[in-house]
């Protein structure tokens, strides 16, 4: 027979038992799009993920005091740590945050004290906004005026849990025993999550009305390109000359290229139960092709009589059988594809579905259709013309 004769055989067989055939094709399809879904969510995860680092940039340094290795007591920047790092040539832009500690922030007066619900009030530069790449929801930054006066800016959780949404009608809130007023709503900073949670006051501000000591408790440095492994092997010693051992040095782009190495090991997981649903499928049609022979005896006995080959027979069993399964893994890739976009549009990502998952997706049903196939084709071949016709 020719391939479209084939195929046209192949297809009859399919049409005869329409339910059965699409059930079993649906067992293909739901392993194919969960499979497609996974790799496609994970790929449009690491597009957002690239994204995002060309946005915000992956040159930003981050210095904070470490552990004392003798005492165990957390080391201090020394005050003129942010002019140190500024001298380091490739450095083109660097501001420090101070860490507030005896106060606290409240929406009232009548709160109790001790109750802050974890937000932190932190000294802050102005050149921290730009140095940190962050954005405002409302309002605007800090500037040499408001720096030096009651004014804070809100980060996005701390905002978020002071029912704060907007600045609009002089908002203050209570900080280390006196009002501010908020001037400023951060958008989440992706490199700089610490201040999600914080409130900031402006440098000057802090020392005036809080007792802020001036150490600088984080240091943000913006280093071109390709110096920033050179910067960060001598940031230690240029921020903390006197301990260098109780500094540390960080980069808070590798944050979020750890989280999507977290990402890509559940996504292994998720492949395993995706090939786990195709295997089940695999299951799915073998038996329907098993069935659909018992049931076609007759029909096999009298293709036989009239000159069919085993070869024939065999050919047109394997043909149902990979019709079947390239059914279920078409729908099943534009299943996955539909469910990456779905998701990445919510979750406003690109979609990026690898053209590899959908072409391998469809090879994995073909062989699966194969092996699933090969065995109820071998065993119709086998059927004798005499042995068929009589069967019941």
């Amino acid at each position: 027979m020719h391939t479209g004769d084939v195929l046209r055989v192949g297809a009859t067989g399919l049409r005869t038992r329409p339910l059965r055939a699409w059930l079993s094709a649906l067992g293909i399809a739901i392993g194919i799009a969960a499979m497609i879904a996974v790799v496609g969510i994970s790929s449009s995860s690491r597009a957002e993920l690239d994204r995002q680092l060309a946005a915000l940039g992956t040159n930003l340094l981050r210095v904070e005091p470490g552990t004392s290795m003798l005492s165990g007591e957390e080391g201090v920047l020394p005050y003129e740590a942010t002019a140190m790092v500024a001298r380091i040539e490739p450095v083109y832009a660097v501001a420090a945050t101070g860490s507030v500690s005896d106060a606290n922030v409240y929406r009232s007066d009548h709160i109790p004290e001790g109750r802050s619900g974890g937000i932190t009030v932190s000294a802050a530069e102005l050149d921290v906004f730009d140095t940190i790449g962050a954005e405002l929801a409302d309002g605007v930054w800090l500037n040499e005026a408001t720096a030096r006066y009651p004014a804070v800016v809100l980060g996005a959780t701390a905002a978020e849990q002071l029912g704060i949404t907007s600045v609009d009608g002089g908002v203050e809130v209570y900080v280390g025993g006196r009002w501010f007023t908020v001037v400023g709503i951060l958008e989440p900073v992706a490199l700089a999550p610490e201040l999600d949670l914080a409130v900031l006051v402006g440098w000057d501000a802090a020392a005036a009305y809080l007792g802020f000591d001036g150490h600088p408790t984080t240091v943000y440095a913006r280093a071109e390109e390709q110096y920033v492994e050179e910067v960060a092997g001598v940031l230690a010693a240029t921020a903390n000359p006197e301990a260098p051992d109780e500094t540390s040095v960080s980069r808070p782009s590798d944050a979020l290229a750890a989280k999507n190495a977290v990402d890509t090991a559940f996504t292994g997981m998720l492949l395993g139960l995706g090939g786990v649903a195709l295997l089940v499928g695999g299951v799915g049609v073998a038996n329907t092709m098993v069935i659909s022979v018992l049931e076609r005896r007759s029909e096999i006995g009298l293709r036989r009589s009239l000159g069919a080959t085993k070869g024939q027979i065999r050919v047109q069993f394997l043909a149902e059988s990979l019709l079947l399964s390239a059914l279920g893994g078409v729908g099943g890739v534009l299943l996955g594809t539909a469910v990456t976009a779905v998701f990445a549009a919510v979750r406003e990502w690109p979609t990026v579905v690898p053209y590899w998952a959908s072409v391998g997706g469809v090879a994995a049903t073909l062989f699966i259709g194969a092996v699933a196939g090969l065995y109820p084709a071998v065993r119709a071949s086998r059927l004798s013309p005499t042995e068929a016709l009589t069967a019941q």
